[in-house]
């Protein structure tokens, strides 16, 4: 086949025609941890399972390819996928990151800052001369998500990665919320780039795993080194499972999209929602409603809904980030950006979007006749 297949195809295809031995379809798992050697200093390619696993590498691969990188590194969680990136640095470094950020991201960036003497400072995604100007001579990378968590900010990746070039600064993007179906940073100018594969490119909730992406040989390589030399690798059935549920990105996030946009023209048109945050592409989107008092009310009528921590699975979640996501972001930081106490964060799913709207109603005209009683 001439050309580069459609991402569609690619996805689909993932780990056939790799077992050549027995021509297996599906990518099998190799759960042997250790790898019989045929004479001293000869190996073929696997020796250790943390080192080096032929599963593991099917799904690097998939990833690597899918997002234009060099090279993909799969993690036990997102979050050592995080770690596993900042261990690219030394003490003292400063940084800069997005404000409204995920809320394990913020502790862990505090137990750096504590441990490490690393540097946060944070920027609010609105002015590029401010970001400019964020800048340090210690500093060492702009980290990025885009659209934030859960305000669903966008930005500029193009813009933001000519001025970390022009910097001499690395580009780290977190790309869990749209995945590379809606969005490949590196293509845009970014260095790395960072996925929670839990959520979306899984995308049934079974999974817990994260992924680190990079461009260019010499970044890679310093990670394959950190990678294997922390081990917070990801096992061979959890590579095999991200594998298979990657297999219907495509599928689930069009549809993820299609159902979000037909519950954002809902929201918008309520009476007891104050604001809707929509990026315009994927299935993410937070909303206010006009009273902290009714969240639980409301959330206690939600029956088709999930009320849950997590994102990007075929069920339709809804999160309270105060008290959960972004539970240990202090109050007047969350309050300052504009995450107040009255938002929800709605992961909608892939059911029919009439059953996901009819629940939202129906809980929303629960929490209606709750006003109307207490006046």
């Amino acid at each position: 086949m001439e050309g580069r297949r459609k991402q569609d195809t690619f996805l689909a295809q993932i780990g056939n025609r790799r077992d050549e031995h027995h021509r297996a379809v599906s990518t099998p798992i190799y759960f042997s941890t250790a790898y019989r050697h045929e004479k001293i200093g000869l190996n073929d390619g696997y020796d250790y399972s943390r080192s080096g696993n032929p599963t593991r590498d099917v799904l690097e691969e998939a990833v690597a390819e899918l997002e234009g990188g060099h090279g993909a590194f799969a993690t036990s969680s997102g979050m050592a996928a995080v770690q596993l990136t900042f261990g690219l640095f030394k003490q003292e470094d400063h940084f800069i990151v997005s404000r409204d950020i995920y809320g394990g991201n913020f502790r862990l960036f505090n137990i750096f800052a504590d441990k490490y003497g690393f540097r946060f400072s944070y920027w609010d995604g609105k002015s590029y001369e401010e970001l400019t100007k964020l800048i340090e001579e210690d500093t060492k990378a702009v980290f990025i998500e885009t659209p934030t968590n859960p305000l669903m900010h966008t930005v500029d990746l193009e813009r933001i990665s000519a001025i970390t070039k022009e910097h001499n600064v690395l580009h780290i993007v977190d790309n869990t919320l749209y995945t590379p179906y809606v969005q490949r940073p590196l293509e845009l100018g970014a260095d790395i780039v960072i996925h929670s594969a839990t959520k979306y490119l899984a995308g049934h909730n079974d999974v817990l795993a994260g992924l680190v992406v990079a461009k260019g040989e010499e970044i890679s390589e310093q990670l394959s080194f950190l990678h294997n030399s922390i081990g917070a690798v990801l096992g061979p059935y959890d590579c095999w499972s991200l594998i298979r549920g990657m297999k219907t990105l495509a599928l689930r996030m069009r549809q993820h999209e299609r159902n979000a946009q037909e519950v954002v023209k809902f929201l918008e048109n309520h009476p007891l929602v104050t604001a809707v945050y929509y990026p315009g592409r994927s299935g993410m989107l937070s909303f206010e409603i006009t009273k902290e008092a009714l969240v639980e009310p409301f959330l206690q009528q939600l029956q088709l809904f999930t009320f849950a921590e997590s994102l990007g699975g075929v069920e339709s979640f809804l999160t309270y980030p105060v008290t959960q996501t972004h539970m240990d972001i202090p109050e007047e930081v969350r309050l300052s950006y504009g995450l107040s106490n009255r938002l929800l964060r709605a992961s909608v799913g892939v059911e029919h979007e009439d059953d996901i709207i009819a629940d939202l109603k129906q809980a929303l005209d629960y929490i209606g006749q709750l006003e109307v009683d207490e006046s």
